[in-house]
């Protein structure tokens, strides 16, 4: 676990039993796993397995027909979990606010809630953004930013309020390879410094083999395997296989009829 050292910051997740339907349809048919403190768990699969309906789960946007959520054993639904515990989402879009500053967006939660005077607000969005490399950014507007240093910029908005679990929603969509890189070690490195306990959900086969200590595998509603990632990638489920290692085949131009 990249974390080892410093786990007692992150919190413990369990899923058990999780299932939701909308009308006739069932998305998620009986989710299990658990998620140890200070650990990166990848939950990952192709469009439609289930992985987004999942995420609104563990963040509480959606109530399950059945099945339950726990935080170090509390339910994530109760009012009183939320209050005890810090937990932060990045969002795919990174859902930055155009009309602030990058230093603006990231130090808002502090702002509104009135948390901080000031003066310690500015020390910590400056703190926050040095600490995903880009400490120089504080007072461009997110426009002038690249599609990767607005992922950044959403981690850094999500360290403000020092959390204990991060959800990662598709982190390096719509990015090049190489800021796909970047903000994978950025989830590394934050990781390992802070003991975080971070869920990322994607459908990036390279993101989820190098940032995870272990990875479920989605598909149809159900986790079709949980492991490292060598178990997963020596997997012989046909399912799992068929996602991994999925690629485009073209046939030469100059095969003859």
């Amino acid at each position: 676990m990249n974390a080892a050292n410093n786990s007692a910051s992150g919190v413990g997740l369990v899923v058990r039993g999780l299932r939701k339907s909308f009308e006739d349809q069932e998305v998620l048919k009986g989710v299990d796993f658990a998620v140890q403190p200070g650990e990166i768990f990848v939950i990952m699969g192709p469009s439609g397995s289930g992985k987004s309906v999942l995420l609104k789960h563990l963040i509480a946007l959606e109530t399950p027909n059945a099945g339950e959520i726990l935080i170090n054993s509390e339910p994530v639904s109760a009012p009183e979990t939320a209050a005890k515990y810090r937990m932060a989402l990045v969002f795919q879009s990174g859902a930055l606010l155009n009309s602030l500053t990058v230093g603006e967006n990231v130090g808002l939660y502090l702002t509104e809630h009135r948390l901080k005077t000031p003066e310690e607000i500015q020390q910590i969005v400056v703190d926050k953004l040095a600490a995903v490399g880009l400490k120089d950014v504080v007072d461009k507007m997110p426009a002038d930013l690249s599609g990767g240093m607005k992922k950044r910029v959403a981690i850094a908005r999500a360290l403000v309020i020092e959390p204990q679990l991060i959800l990662y929603d598709e982190p390096t969509s719509e990015l090049d390879p190489l800021s796909s890189v970047v903000v994978g070690e950025e989830i590394l490195r934050l990781n390992q410094r802070t003991g975080v306990t971070s869920v990322v959900v994607t459908h990036d086969r390279d993101l989820a083999f190098g940032v995870a200590d272990r990875m479920a595998v989605m598909g149809d509603g159900k986790i079709l395997i949980i492991g490292t990632p060598d178990e997963v990638n020596n997997c012989k489920d046909p399912e799992v296989q068929s996602f991994l290692h999925a690629d485009f085949k073209r046939e030469s131009k100059n095969k003859k009829l």
